[in-house]
């Protein structure tokens, strides 16, 4: 006991305290198992029938528990490599959440919505992990879409102002501006801006409402999906129009026919047989 808190003192003042606390139970359990064996010889019972017993046990649980001792041993690998810590946030695969716990078996997430994950420490060992929060800085990229008959360069000059206008875009390093490729209906642009993680959320919303009122604002063209018809492979463009009624009112109901089968205006339409 007094080893245990040793070393997991030891352990903390190191690294961390989530990684003494799991050191602590790595020394605690094997110890109190060797002590509950020291006490048995000492009030004489035999340890030969119950070795062997717990030898065929032990058989049997390691076949049973091979994926929890392979995340003890993943668990090992994590507190030794550290690739994130205890408040990280953190993406495994499509889950992105905040690191609760670093346990022998597995890695506790709180993801942004308040959901709880449990994610084996395996997995986690297989896994490719990005580490959101690793480093104090992060870049933003926003893809901005115009239309082919905006000036491209009028557009970036544009961009680059909003962004450095923005007081919590970064200016070392400083905003900049590519031309992503030719999409179906418009010239793709990427933003690239800095800033501190802390305002990565806040900063990606404030510059997409900035852009899109200064787009208002200057006539610049966010284009919806164009579409050009053709009929046949050498014809020219098949023309498409869409026409509006120009008031409810223009539009007139057809007549309804009588159910006795007389015409709208009051006169019969039946025709008399002979008799």
């Amino acid at each position: 006991m007094a080893a245990s808190r040793a070393i997991r003192g030891w352990v903390t003042r190191k690294y961390s305290a989530q990684q003494g606390m799991v050191a602590g139970k790595v020394i605690l359990y094997p110890g109190l198992v060797l002590l509950l064996i020291s006490v048995l010889q000492q009030l004489g019972f035999s340890l030969a029938p119950l070795l062997g017993a717990a030898g065929i046990v032990g058989i049997a649980v390691g076949f049973a528990s091979q994926t929890s001792v392979s995340n003890v041993i993943s668990g090992f690998f994590l507190i030794g490599e550290r690739p994130f810590e205890v408040d990280d946030l953190i993406q495994v695969g499509d889950t992105i959440g905040r690191v609760m716990s670093i346990d022998t078996l597995s890695v506790k997430l709180r993801t942004p919505d308040n959901r709880f994950v449990r994610i084996p420490n395996e997995t986690i060992v297989k896994s490719q992990v990005t580490t959101i929060t690793r480093f104090p800085i992060r870049r933003l990229d926003l893809n901005v879409g115009i239309a082919y008959r905006e000036d491209v360069g009028r557009v970036r000059e544009i961009l680059l102002e909003v962004a450095r206008a923005n007081p919590r875009a970064l200016m070392e390093p400083a905003p900049d501006l590519f031309v992503d490729g030719y999409g179906e209906s418009s010239v793709d642009l990427r933003l690239a801006v800095w800033t501190v993680r802390e305002n990565f959320l806040a900063l990606k919303s404030s510059l997409l409402q900035e852009i899109k009122e200064r787009f208002d604002s200057d006539g610049i063209e966010i284009p919806f999906p164009h579409r050009t018809l053709y009929v046949g492979s050498e014809s020219d463009p098949f023309p498409v129009r869409l026409e509006r009624e120009k008031s409810i009112g223009s539009i007139q109901a057809e007549p309804v026919p009588d159910p006795q089968g007389s015409e709208p205006d009051g006169s019969d339409s039946r025709r008399s047989e002979p008799r």
